[in-house]
Formats: structure tokens, sequence, C-alpha cells
């Protein structure tokens, strides 16, 4: 547990000062993520940063440095019977809370719980000109105006440093239980839909390999009466499964021989026709795919379904990894950055080649 939000400050100041550029690294387990790094641009590390700042289990609310891992989180929250909702995937043993919020990271659970981003109250950060500034807060109904913690979610390090998240926490669930069944593709798609939006306790529903998922978490007596109602047969290593799906740990996601593509879609939209295999998230929200393709070649296909594409894992980082945007949020995103960071210190093109 260490408070080095000083020496960070110093650092970026003295950054600004000599025109060198900055590469933010916590826990090095989502370096793979986005487009390569400046090789020319030091190092700013913030793995060090760490430890629990506040908590406060009554009020569901806890404050942390973003170096902290996900295991010593997650470790303190057990012990008040309580949890991180939003289901955060544990890369490596030193996946931290700063590096998952800054690549909006979250499981299984989030068309239901929420992703990381709806979780977050506030943060502290270092923005380009070595101003520590505090956005946000530590109560539930504190935001006004501009919410300026959230658009450091997905922002790659680069519109700042966090030094601190507010988070709020839960409860853990007193009964989970998972249901499979042998489904295709496309009849899996209007499946999980549609029990999705029954009135039920489910939080979480994919498929892969032939079969479809659906857990229930929640109450026991609502867990039980729901699975008696639906069909498929109850799965015994359910919770397993589940932490394979949320970690990337599953089979489907194992090797590097070919390019991890995600898509962020319509969740009823019907399944694009690609050689190669699928894993179907979030009721259909979240697909993965692994394949040999051209990002120009997928970005139709991802409008048709209503959302977009981004090359996650593996591939050429050296072009754009991201969806394209228009123009017009180009500009938008742009003037963004540079209020936060004029001149253009941190994780320069780890976003996009123009940001």
């Amino acid at each position: 547990m260490a408070d080095i939000s000083k020496q960070l400050q110093e650092q970026v100041l003295k950054a600004r000062d000599s025109g060198q550029k900055l590469n933010i690294v916590g826990g090095h387990t989502k370096a793979f993520m986005g487009r390569e790094s400046d090789p020319d641009a030091g190092t700013l590390n913030v793995g060090e940063h760490t430890g629990i700042v506040e908590y406060h289990p009554v009020e569901l609310v806890l404050t942390v440095r973003a170096g902290t891992t996900l295991r010593e989180i997650e470790a303190a929250l057990a012990e008040e019977g309580q949890a991180l909702h939003f289901e955060p995937p544990h890369l490596g043993e030193a996946s931290t809370i700063g590096g998952t919020f800054a690549t909006n990271l979250s499981g299984p659970a989030r068309p239901w719980a929420g992703s990381v981003r709806d979780q977050v109250l506030g943060v502290r950060l270092l923005n380009g000109k070595g101003e520590h500034l505090r956005f946000g807060g530590q109560v539930m109904k504190n935001v006004a105006g501009y919410d300026v913690s959230r658009l450091q979610a997905g922002a790659m390090g680069t519109l700042g440093v966090m030094t601190e998240i507010s988070l709020k926490v839960m409860p853990k669930p007193a009964a989970a239980m998972t249901l499979v069944q042998d489904m295709d593709i496309d009849e899996a798609v209007e499946y999980m839909n549609r029990r999705s939006a029954e009135p039920k306790p489910i939080t979480g529903a994919c498929w892969v390999d032939g079969k479809v998922y659906l857990r229930l978490s929640g109450a026991r007596s609502a867990v039980e009466a729901t699975a008696e109602k639906w069909s498929g047969e109850v799965l015994e290593q359910g919770d397993a499964l589940w932490q394979q799906i949320q970690d990337l740990r599953h089979d489907f996601f194992a090797g590097d021989d070919q390019p991890l593509w995600r898509f962020s879609v319509g969740s009823t939209a019907a399944n694009p026709k690609l050689d190669g295999p699928w894993l179907l998230d979030w009721a259909g929200a979240q697909r993965w795919y692994r394949g040999q393709a051209e990002q120009g070649d997928l970005e139709p296909l991802a409008r048709a379904a209503g959302g977009q594409v981004s090359l996650f894992r593996g591939g050429d980082r050296s072009g754009e990894v991201m969806h394209h945007q228009p123009e017009a949020l180009k500009g938008i995103q742009r003037r963004v950055k540079n209020a936060f960071d004029p001149d253009n210190i941190f994780n320069p093109g780890r976003l996009y080649s123009w940001l």
C-alpha cells in the first residue's frame, strides 16, 4: 500500500517541460490492447500506486488507488459479503482497477448489473498540465453537469492518469445456478433475448460450441423457481464456466494463432456470416470472433448489426484497431483530448492514430 501521487505528478510535469511522451502502465496485463505503444515514449508506472483509501460497506462505496489489484479489492469486499457486480476480467494476477476502467472491461453480468463505467462515482486524475484534479464524488447522487469521471472509461489513458477511483459495490447474490442446452447460434440469439426480457433473476447469457448457457443469480427461492420453469440441464460447474468467460480463459480464447475480434452490436441482430468460431456473450450484445480478416471488411457487418467492431487481440496493431469514427465525432474527441492533455503527452496514438 503506497501513495506515490506526488512522484507521478512530478514525472508528468518533467515530461511536459521536456516535451517527452509517456506510456501509462499498471499491471502490464492489458498491454496487448489498443494500438502499439510509442517506442520513444517514457514509462509512467501507476502499478505502485496502491491501496484502499476508504471503504464504507454500509454505504456500498469503495475508494481505491488506481494501481490496486482486482484480487486485493475483491478479497476486501468478500469479507463483507460484497462484490464488484460488473465482474471485472482478471487478465493476469496483476490486473488493476485503473487498467480495468481505462479499457472499460466488464464481465458476463454487464447487461443486467451495468458496466464498470456505470459503477464509477468519481475519480482523481493528473491531467497533461500536471494538475491533480478531482471529479465526481463518493456518493451515488453527486454527479452534476459533465460527467468527466465516466469519460475515462475506454479512453485507454489518453485523457489523463487516474490516481483514485470511487466505485459502487453490491452484496453478493445468495444463490446462483446455470442452465445449459444444445442450440444453434441463430436460435440462441432469439432464445437469449426472449429469456432476458422476462422478469427473472438472469445475470448471464452466452453461447459457445453449440450450447447456450443461462445464469440465474439472486434470492434462492427466485433462482430455484425460475430453473423449474425454464428448460435446460443444471450445469454442475457453472461458476467455473462463468469465471472462464469473465477472465477470457475459456478454450475459445486460447492461443494467438488467430486474431480475436470483438463485436459490440444489437443483441437481437442476426450473426454475421463469417468462417471461424464465435462466442456470444451479453445475450448477444457482445460477440467474439476468431479469424483472419480485414478491419475494413468487418466494419460494414458490424454497422449492419447495429454496432461496432474492434481488433481486441493479435493481428496487425500498427494500423487502426478500433472502429473508424465519423469526422464529427473525431472533432469532439480531439477537443476533449486537448482540454485534458493539450501537449499530447499521454499514450499518444494508443487509442487511434489521430489522437
